[in-house]
């Protein structure tokens, strides 16, 4: 409607925002814009993180005119993310980015029963809110300015499905499928593209961290995933903004669960999605069973560890 997606994507010479691009899918996304010419300011929280990331952003640029900022904030809340979004628009003339892509996020995994309430309430704020309210004051400064530019969400996997020991991640991801999808309609009353990326594992400090609590049984599930590097899945996201998908997923697992779970959202190639429609038809509840079966296998093992725990007390 707007010709937002008759040409490829390219960000050279634009100003590209990139959230949690100290370190994973943000920092490796984040050199990816800086080798394709853009300028690139990134936030996290960890002001040593950013410094790192920094110094490996400027060995990238292609041009001695290339701006690289970097800037600490926390972003779980609207206050924190619009004062983040002021500051990096603060050398552009308050001029909001054209391109910002919300790629801070953390995962505990862990059994449903022993989480706690602050558990929980850290996996909606760390899993949707931090991106939610980013996309929230960028969207607004762009209506705001009149300015066509682009949002792209970093979901999940797990946003399509969820398997055992996601309870307080895959909930957050799943929303924001639908915050992304709400959006890529809401915003093409601006001329505004947004587009939402699903990886799966990603081999990044992040996923170090989150298999230090993640059950046994979901380890198992996982052994055959094969996942990506933070590098392949930049990417991956990078390609599907270039082409203006608004689901992007990253290997074919995940496809096959967007075919079998699209909803409305647009296909990405009517050909290859109608191919994947299929397979997903056959594969997906042989999948699901497979993984029921394993979980149910676990049961007087898990059912010990709780004994153990004392937490039938």
């Amino acid at each position: 409607m707007f010709g937002l997606f008759s040409k490829k994507w390219n960000p050279d010479g634009l100003h590209c925002y990139v959230t949690g691009g100290s370190t994973g899918l943000g920092l490796s996304l984040a050199k990816l814009l800086v080798r394709r010419g853009a300028n690139v300011s990134i936030v996290a929280r960890d002001q040593a993180k950013l410094d790192k990331a920094l110094e490996e952003l400027e060995i990238e640029k292609q041009s001695p005119n290339q701006r690289i900022y970097a800037y600490s904030f926390g972003l779980d809340t609207a206050q924190a993310s619009t004062e983040a979004l002021e500051a990096v628009c603060r050398p552009y003339d308050g001029e909001v980015p054209d391109a910002t892509f919300t790629c801070a996020g953390a995962s505990r995994p862990e059994f449903f029963v022993q989480m706690t309430e602050e558990d929980l309430v850290k996996g909606m704020s760390n899993g949707y809110w931090v991106q939610a309210w980013t996309a929230w004051a960028v969207s607004k400064k762009l209506v705001k300015q009149e300015k066509r530019g682009k949002i792209t969400l970093v979901s999940s996997t797990l946003g399509y499905m969820s398997i055992v020991g996601y309870a307080s991640y895959s909930p957050a991801k799943h929303a924001l499928r639908g915050l992304a999808d709400t959006l890529h309609s809401e915003m093409l009353l601006y001329g505004i593209g947004v587009h939402i990326f699903f990886p799966p594992t990603m081999f990044t400090p992040g996923y170090k961290e989150e298999n230090k609590t993640k059950p046994k049984i979901t380890l198992k599930i996982e052994e055959s995933d094969g996942g990506l590097t933070s590098d392949q899945a930049a990417m991956a996201l990078f390609q599907g903004v270039e082409k203006g998908q608004a689901h992007i997923t990253g290997d074919l697992i995940t496809s096959l669960f967007r075919a079998s779970t699209r909803g409305t959202a647009p296909k990405n190639n009517w050909i290859v999605d109608g191919l994947y429609d299929m397979i997903a038809y056959v594969a997906t509840p042989v999948w699901r069973a497979s993984v029921d079966k394993m979980v149910a296998s676990h049961a007087a093992e898990h059912r010990e560890r709780l004994r153990e725990q004392q937490f039938f007390l």
